[in-house]
């Protein structure tokens, strides 16, 4: 795809652990497009962050190493450069928006110094300008009285209005790319949307690819144009989003789907699926999937399936994926 703003091939990551060597991410590849927004989900442990680091170039290591694969933006190879090659690509080439925002931003620091901090790096400007340019960016995300809220500290404010500095910190350099990493856990559901329409606008109006990870099929709903699905550190499927909607080709997919609260099942138990993901130090040969999956055989046991072509642009990694798909088509 000439538009191809990031492109992961076939990318591994573990952790030394002392229970072992914990296979984080195993083979995993997907790409995104300029106006893009693709969406990454799966339960915590699935690999989505582990990934997102590993592109940002932020993975802790030790633990974490990077042990195969290609991370490709604008078509340069990032696991080639050094450091200080890939240090200006941050911020200004790519961002990403945190999971939690009082954890990412300094306490002592006011959030003008923090968001101007981005210009008197990257574009040399005086500290002057700086915050000028600070106020600006608190505006364009919708913060009340930015010019007096400029000189606060972060716990002076609420979680969305810190999740908005955390998406102004984002695109005040107006990269090509935002990474956002769970970006409204832990806010009701109005300050959701209202994160979510953010972002979308942002997007749109900057002309920039989105990478939204999160494990909340509801969230993604109206604002992904592509979702993968992660598992084990592997994506077990991938497709356009009205179709995992319409009718998901893989039974985990189909499990995230029944666990999304629907208000025509008022007074009904909510669905869950059965079991725990796989100890990440001793994942069952097979299909990872496979010992919480009620469609399970003998084969799902022995063999890892591949991620296999359903149509164009959408591939499932299940030995019996037509099953599930007719099943959820019906």
């Amino acid at each position: 795809m000439s538009d191809t703003l990031l492109e992961v091939r076939d990318l591994y990551v573990e952790f030394r652990t002392r229970d072992g060597i914990a296979k984080a991410v195993n083979g995993v590849s997907y790409h995104v497009a300029a106006g893009e927004t693709l969406a990454v989900l799966g339960e915590s442990g699935s690999g989505k962050s582990v990934t997102a680091q590993a592109v940002m170039g932020i993975l802790d290591s030790p633990p974490g190493r990077i042990t195969g694969g290609e991370i490709l933006f604008q078509g340069q190879d990032l696991l080639t450069l050094k450091e200080d090659a890939r240090r200006p690509i941050r911020g200004a080439g790519m961002a990403m928006v945190f999971q939690d925002a009082l954890s990412a931003l300094n306490p002592v620091l006011t959030v003008g110094d923090q968001l101007g901090e981005m210009f008197t790096v990257h574009r040399g400007m005086s500290r002057k300008d700086a915050r000028a340019r600070a106020v600006e960016l608190m505006d364009r995300v919708r913060i009340p009285a930015a010019k007096e809220r400029v000189r606060q500290y972060p716990h002076q404010f609420s979680g969305g209005m810190r999740q908005r500095i955390m998406i102004a910190m984002a695109m005040a350099l107006e990269p090509a790319l935002i990474i956002a990493d769970e970006p409204t856990t832990a806010l009701d559901v109005t300050v959701q949307a209202q994160v979510m329409d953010l972002l979308t606008e942002l997007r749109r109006e900057l002309g920039m690819g989105l990478v939204l990870i999160t494990h909340d099929l509801g969230v993604v709903a109206d604002v992904a144009d592509r979702i993968v699905v992660m598992y084990a550190g592997r994506i077990i499927e991938s497709a356009p989003v009205h179709e995992i909607y319409r009718a998901p080709a893989h039974p985990y997919t189909v499990g995230l789907l029944r666990s999304v609260p629907r208000l025509d099942h008022k007074g009904r138990e909510l669905y869950a699926i059965k079991g725990l993901p796989p100890n990440l130090t001793d994942i069952p040969p097979g299909c990872p999937f496979h010992p919480r999956c009620p469609r399970a055989r003998d084969v799902c046991r022995a063999d890892v399936p591949p991620l296999l072509e359903v149509s164009q642009d959408r591939g499932s990694a299940c030995h019996f994926w037509e099953e599930t798909l007719d099943a959820a088509a019906r």
